[in-house]
């Protein structure tokens, strides 16, 4: 009969945002557990609170199946004698698998031993096995406590093991496991038993402990939209403030408070990131979008004393929206523009320069960039003003004070300086992507300073020999040229990214031409690898991207050559194609190019060939300069039965050497021109 599982570990509060991953972590690994030791269960999940992690799994086992294997061991003539007897070596071998001689069983040539295990009784493995999921968990950091040896996230101070209503005996760090919990740390008891493992979640629900992270959530959610509603306007509830809020609380309750309505004179980022980022307080606004003086925020409790718990978080937000009023005035003092020439005593990185130096190569690269992609002039010019004002408000006392507000704050006090509305836009969006899931520049100016931005970054960066490992990326290099591919992915920007590379080298006078080439191939490197997450994520198969990648200095390119040849693969001629391609490859290897002489041509294939070369050349051309790659796949398809005829027609490789150079010739200007899309030989047929 199968018996419900309960392991409950009871710990001093744990910071929020480790919550999602150790809780994954521990159904992960206990998922594993139990398939290795063959114990069948009906589902497991993880809950937990910020003072709790629970472990369920329903209808496990109560014993693991009885086994038997078959081992084979040596071949019957090592194992038997000339007179049908045991060797050592047989006998070593029954000995080894615990059964009798006689019981061995020859087949095959070899002799096999049948070993029969019995299936041992879930409680007594869970013994071991549970501590051994605490013990093993990983945490970005952890601590000891005591005299103990032991680590963990934070202290344990209780552990509840139940098998059914049965307890698993373990002691860990000092603690023993029991049936005994600890409800909600001012609402519920110090101490309550759970009579069964199916009981948990009830059993917690009466000491004022939502257990389940999903029903807090929705909890949360509800309570916040109807709290909004009341008070006549609308929560603003971002996910990942929400999920934080949900590992905040174990018994949540919505209330809502109220600042002056004076602080709405503050741009609205100055006071929803006070608000938010630093107090997890949810603004509300109006019907229109705007801004309400009232903020909602969840209390790990209930309703009593609402008031007392409102009036608190209002001071703590006053004060907090009184230094943005602060720092706003003292900035406005002066424009962005002279705030600007503070940053002559910023240092950009060591070895570097400056900030304001900074600025002013992002004006030059903003200007190439701005060409190159075909912006009109206006764009361009707009770029390039927003790179001089790019960095004025890290200097700010806003910006210096709230360092989220980095870009909005240089955006908003553009703005109020009269600059224009692209040039105040692209100041913010050039951060863009903040983090994973951020959204993209929308504006061209925005673009082309956040290309800018980026490039100096990494040839920066990489210029000191920092270049990100598998562990150390504290630049958020990779972050930034995940974003930068992006941006050029979704934007349909062909631009040459050894060219800009070379013009920040220069741009940081970095003239030493063995340094140059290293930092080109690296960084080129490290671009290939981000558009092979990026084919990854999106599904292509690795041989597609294998093939494409050999040159990402057009990383649009490179990605629409990827996208357009796992198309091509779905038709049921390709493998033909493929198959020809690669035939012409493999032996135009064998010569060194040189120039086509049709008068050389000795039969027909050879100049329809020729003939079929010259109008593909024409049409690629056409179609990859109009970024038009499945068209010029397509454009490719008719040489591949012209290199099947020629082969069947003749010896490519002539005795006469100049037929078999010209033929050679022919064979390797088809091949350059294929590759102009992909290296088809990568392709797994």
């Amino acid at each position: 009969m199968s018996k419900d599982l309960l392991l409950e570990i009871g710990t001093e509060e744990v910071p929020a945002h480790a919550m999602p991953g150790i809780l994954a972590e521990l159904k992960e690994n206990a998922a594993k557990a139990l398939a290795d030791l063959r114990l069948a269960y009906g589902d497991i999940r993880t809950i937990g609170t910020p003072r709790r992690m629970a472990l369920l799994v329903t209808d496990l086992a109560e014993r693991q199946p009885d086994v038997t294997e078959e081992r084979r061991g040596p071949s019957a003539a090592v194992a038997f004698d000339a007179k049908g007897n045991l060797t050592k070596a047989g006998l070593g071998f029954a000995r080894g698998a615990k059964v009798e001689p006689q019981d061995l069983v020859t087949k095959d040539g070899y002799v096999y031993a049948a070993i029969h295990e019995a299936g041992e009784e879930t409680s007594r493995l869970l013994s071991a096995l549970l501590p051994d999921l605490i013990a093993h968990l990983s945490f970005p950091n952890s601590m000891r406590w005591g005299d103990l040896d032991f680590r963990f996230i934070r202290p344990l101070r209780w552990l509840v093991a139940l098998y059914g209503s049965e307890v698993i005996p373990f002691t860990l760090a000092g603690i023993r496991a029991g049936r005994t919990s600890r409800g909600h740390r001012f609402l519920g008891r110090t101490a309550f038993d759970i009579a069964a493992a199916a009981d948990y979640e009830k059993a917690c629900e009466k000491e004022y402990v939502i257990v389940d992270p999903a029903r807090r959530r929705e909890m949360i959610r509800r309570q916040i939209e109807a709290v909004a509603a009341e008070n006549g306007g609308t929560a603003e509830i971002s996910e990942e403030l929400l999920e934080e809020v949900v590992y905040l609380v174990e018994y949540p309750t919505a209330l809502a408070g109220r600042f002056e309505e004076k602080y709405l004179a503050l741009p609205p980022e100055a006071v929803v990131t006070p608000m938010r980022d630093h107090q997890r307080y949810f603004p509300v606004k109006d019907a229109a979008g705007r801004l309400l003086p009232l903020f909602i925020t969840v209390r790990n409790g209930g309703t009593d004393y609402l008031d007392t718990v409102r009036h608190g978080n209002e001071r703590v937000l006053r004060a907090r929206l009184a230094d943005a009023q602060f720092f706003f005035d003292e900035d406005r003092k002066k424009s962005l523009m002279a705030h600007r020439e503070k940053l002559k005593t910023v240092v950009f990185q060591e070895g570097l320069g400056t900030v304001y130096e900074k600025t002013e190569r992002l004006a030059r690269l903003a200007e190439t960039i701005g060409e190159k992609l075909g912006a009109t002039a206006e764009e361009t010019a707009q770029a390039r003003r927003a790179a001089l004002l790019s960095k004025a408000d890290l200097v700010t006392g806003m910006v210096t004070e709230f360092t989220e507000l980095q870009g909005v704050m240089g955006c908003a006090y553009a703005l109020l300086d009269g600059e224009e509305k692209a040039v105040a836009l692209a100041i913010d969006e050039h951060y863009r992507p903040r983090f994973a899931g951020d959204a993209e520049p929308e504006t061209v100016p925005g673009r082309i300073l956040s290309l800018a931005d980026k490039m100096d970054n990494i040839v920066a960066t990489f210029s000191r020999g920092l270049i990100p490992t598998g562990s150390q990326d504290p630049f958020a290099l990779r972050r930034q040229a995940l974003g930068l591919a992006n941006m050029l992915i979704r934007a349909k920007y062909s631009l040459s990214i050894s060219m800009i590379t070379d013009q920040a080298m220069d741009l940081l006078h970095i003239t030493e031409q063995v340094a140059r080439k290293n930092l080109r191939q690296e960084i080129a490197a490290f671009l290939r690898l981000r558009l092979k997450n990026i084919f990854d994520e999106e599904g292509v198969r690795y041989d597609v991207a294998e093939a494409v990648l050999s040159d990402v200095d057009d990383i649009y390119a490179c990605y629409g050559r990827g996208q357009a040849v796992a198309e091509a693969l779905l038709a049921a001629d390709m493998t033909a194609v493929i198959q020809a391609f690669v035939r012409a490859g493999n032996i135009a290897a064998k010569g060194a190019g040189g120039e086509i002489d049709p008068a050389l041509f000795a039969v027909p294939e050879e100049k329809n060939l020729y003939q079929a070369f010259t109008s593909a050349k024409s049409a690629v051309d056409s179609l990859l300069e109009g970024q038009d790659y499945a068209g010029a796949i397509d454009a490719l398809r008719d040489l591949a039965a012209p290199i099947d005829a020629l082969f069947d027609a003749v010896m490519v490789m002539d005795k006469e050497a100049k037929i078999r150079q010209n033929r050679l010739a022919l064979l390797f200007a088809v091949d350059r021109l294929i590759r102009r899309v992909a290296d088809f030989d990568k392709i797994v047929l």
